[in-house]
């Protein structure tokens, strides 16, 4: 199946989602993208295939017809929790935990990950390492080679090297309210990404916020004890943030699902966190209507459908193939 082609008819026949929709699958897109270092075909990305890919991608993300439903995952046998309670806990946990030293430029960040699409029964595996100074990334092909390639930088993307993401996160403050502000502010996140023909959208305030924090947390294999407890504490000021217990990842991991209450009434959006370190473990999307595109009478994503992933190890190690 060509899905370049596909793409290219989906685009032509749908008329744009609006903001709420695209921004944060877009957000998710990348940020899986970054972390795999792959495309649907190989496990590895090259350079010259990582615009096909983020295409190739969006296909699956957005599949053209009906898709698998898991009601017994959904929210209807989650747990409401007391969000301020339950991050506050968090925070209590993360500034215990033990200071973790900053890695050489030359070491790698190895990750490994399950995906498990809404359209499909398949629980997919990816693991991909990147240089710490961003410079190289690997990956095994499908014959089991490990290939090494340079990492060349995007002026006009959002994306950061590992070194420059831990950067960031220690300019931070430690102070909650003002570590808000911050992220809400950080012009790297309003002005990123520049892409060609694509009309700026401006996240509200508090969405932006949301989204960077958790990002960072996602992050969080060199992040500074105090200031991951200042991540747990902002996010308890940012309006409409809810945890519900028994949200499963893509390995079937039960924990505490993070998510913010807001418009979208289709789908909702978890971030899930241990229940007993707090550490992330991935994403979840469950759809609490059905939902058509294109005018299409047959629903893309029927009440139900999940899409997960899971984020099994997220370590630094020495060189590419190393799994810590």
């Amino acid at each position: 199946m060509d899905d370049l082609r596909l793409l290219r008819e989906w685009r032509a026949e749908v008329p744009e989602p609006d903001g709420q929709w695209i921004v944060p699958q877009r957000r998710r897109l990348l940020t899986r993208m970054r972390r795999r270092g792959r495309t649907l075909a190989l496990r590895l990305v090259t350079v010259a295939a990582a615009g096909a890919a983020a295409a190739a991608l969006a296909v699956v993300v957005l599949p053209a017809g009906p898709s698998g439903t898991e009601p017994a995952s959904g929210p209807s046998s989650t747990v409401s929790l007391d969000s301020r309670m339950v991050l506050a806990r968090a925070a209590e946990v993360a500034g215990g935990r033990g200071a973790a030293p900053v890695p050489e430029p030359t070491q790698w960040h190895y990750t490994r990950s399950l995906d498990k699409q809404p359209n499909s029964d398949e629980t997919r595996t990816f693991e991909s390492w990147i240089r710490y100074d961003g410079k190289q990334a690997a990956g095994y092909d499908e014959d089991g080679t490990l290939r090494i390639h340079d990492a060349l930088p995007d002026p006009d993307d959002d994306d950061l090297s590992p070194q420059q993401y831990d950067a960031k996160l220690r300019e931070l403050p430690t102070d909650p309210r003002k570590l808000l502000a911050k992220v809400t502010k950080d012009r790297h996140w309003i002005d990123y990404p520049h892409e060609e023909g694509v009309p700026k959208s401006v996240e509200p305030d508090a969405d932006r916020a949301y989204r960077v924090i958790m990002l960072y947390l996602s992050r969080y294999g060199t992040m500074p004890p105090r200031l991951e407890a200042a991540m747990f504490k902002a996010l308890a000021l940012i309006p409409d943030v809810r945890v519900e217990s028994g949200v499963t990842d893509a390995a079937g991991r039960a924990g505490l699902g993070v998510y913010r209450e807001g418009r979208d009434k289709v789908r909702r959006g978890y971030h899930i966190l241990d229940p007993d370190t707090y550490r992330y473990l991935g994403e979840k999307i469950v759809w609490l209507q059905d939902e058509h595109v294109g005018g299409n009478p047959e629903p893309a994503f029927r009440k139900g459908s999940v899409y997960a992933t899971a984020l099994l190890t997220s370590v630094i190690v020495d060189r590419p193939g190393e799994r810590g």
